[in-house]
């Protein structure tokens, strides 16, 4: 009998970084919002932005172009605060996402204590809810938190994959299978309960896989990352890749393998004209060692033998892994990738044009 094929799990682009390198050096450039009309011209289901209570990245104007601009849906992600339920009332986003915010912390730092602030995230909840946003929680994938985000009436809980990635970073292979246990555990109480379940925060495309593979998760959300990665090779053929990879483990979750026409084997040219490799990743650039480590494939092993899944020497995948070969036919369900790709050609045409100053383009709106 023939496999179902797998619901398909949007991606949630988080573009708050792009507002961090325009704030380093002040002025409007980059612009979030041209990075989210790029993302999603790229595969992005959403845009994610976080406006935090000291503004270190997006600002309030970023959300308001955002809200009026974006062709697709807008998660706000904010501190339990008067002033941002404020803001979010305001422009009503499609989403709220509840998250812990600390002024010293460079990142959001585990997830959002549902049963400790139960009686003060209850109201902010209610009135939320009430003007038709969705409220997702930002949380552990822990059992009593996610009984108490059921209870607190919330429509969808993001599980942190920190810890995870935490692990495959430090090469912790216990450690990751111990978090990965924990997250897929999380996941069907989650369900289990009625709520929607996403899931975020430091993956990449070396630990993407395994929780893009879960059933119950819907959506991922990822955003550093895919900024970074922009930095060597654009931010369209970082968010597509990104789409592909989820895609594929989507697939061999079912069973099934992709097809999908991959330009992997050739040559582009990069932002600088140089030509480059699309698998190709700096070794030198911090952290990028550690991630390779964890995507190499056993001695011996031939490097274009596909992989099923993560081991013990590679407990998240390989960060270089080879796509099916280019010219195969695709399975039904898919056809959207292979007009991405046909979009992704046109764009790099456009994009030579502007570097040999034959024309200019502006961020797209829709």
């Amino acid at each position: 009998m023939p496999h179902a094929r797998p619901t398909l799990q949007r991606l949630g682009v988080n573009i708050d970084h792009v507002a961090t390198i325009r704030n380093a050096r002040g002025g409007r450039h980059p612009d979030p919002l041209r990075a989210a009309h790029l993302a999603i011209e790229a595969g992005a289901d959403g845009i994610t932005a976080h406006l935090r209570e000291d503004r270190r990245h997006i600002s309030d104007s970023d959300i308001a172009r955002l809200k009026a601009e974006l062709t697709r849906p807008l998660n706000f992600e904010m501190a339990a605060t008067d002033e941002m339920l404020g803001i979010a009332l305001k422009h009503v986003p499609n989403a709220c996402c509840l998250v812990p915010e600390k002024r010293e912390e460079r990142t959001t730092e585990g997830g959002l204590d549902i049963i400790g602030g139960y009686n003060h995230l209850l109201p902010i909840v209610g009135k939320l809810k009430a003007v038709g946003i969705r409220v997702s929680l930002f949380i552990e994938a822990d059992p009593k938190q996610i009984e108490a985000s059921a209870k607190l009436g919330a429509d969808i809980v993001e599980l942190h994959t920190g810890a995870y990635c935490e692990r495959a970073l430090e090469d912790d292979a216990v450690g990751l299978a111990v978090e990965l246990a924990r997250i897929t555990k999380g996941a069907t109480l989650a369900h289990a309960a009625g709520l929607e379940v996403h899931a975020g925060h430091g993956l990449t495309y070396n630990t993407v896989a395994p929780i893009a593979r879960l059933p119950e998760v819907v959506e991922l959300n990822i955003g550093h990352f895919l900024i970074g990665e922009a930095i060597f090779g654009g931010l369209h053929a970082a968010v597509k890749r990104m789409r592909l990879l989820m895609e594929e483990a989507r697939l061999q979750a079912s069973g099934q393998r992709s097809t999908h026409r991959h330009r992997h084997e050739e040559r582009e040219p990069d932002e600088c004209g140089a030509d480059r490799r699309l698998e190709e990743v700096d070794d030198e650039a911090p952290g990028g060692e550690c991630e390779h480590r964890l995507g190499q494939q056993a001695e011996g092993a031939d490097d274009h033998e596909p992989r099923d899944g993560p081991t013990a020497r590679d407990p998240v995948g390989d960060d270089r892994q080879r796509p099916p070969e280019r010219g195969k036919q695709r399975s039904g369900g898919a056809d959207h990738l292979e007009e991405a790709d046909e979009q992704h050609q046109r764009h790099e045409l456009a994009e030579h044009d502007v570097r040999q100053g034959m024309t200019q383009h502006g961020p797209r709106t829709g």
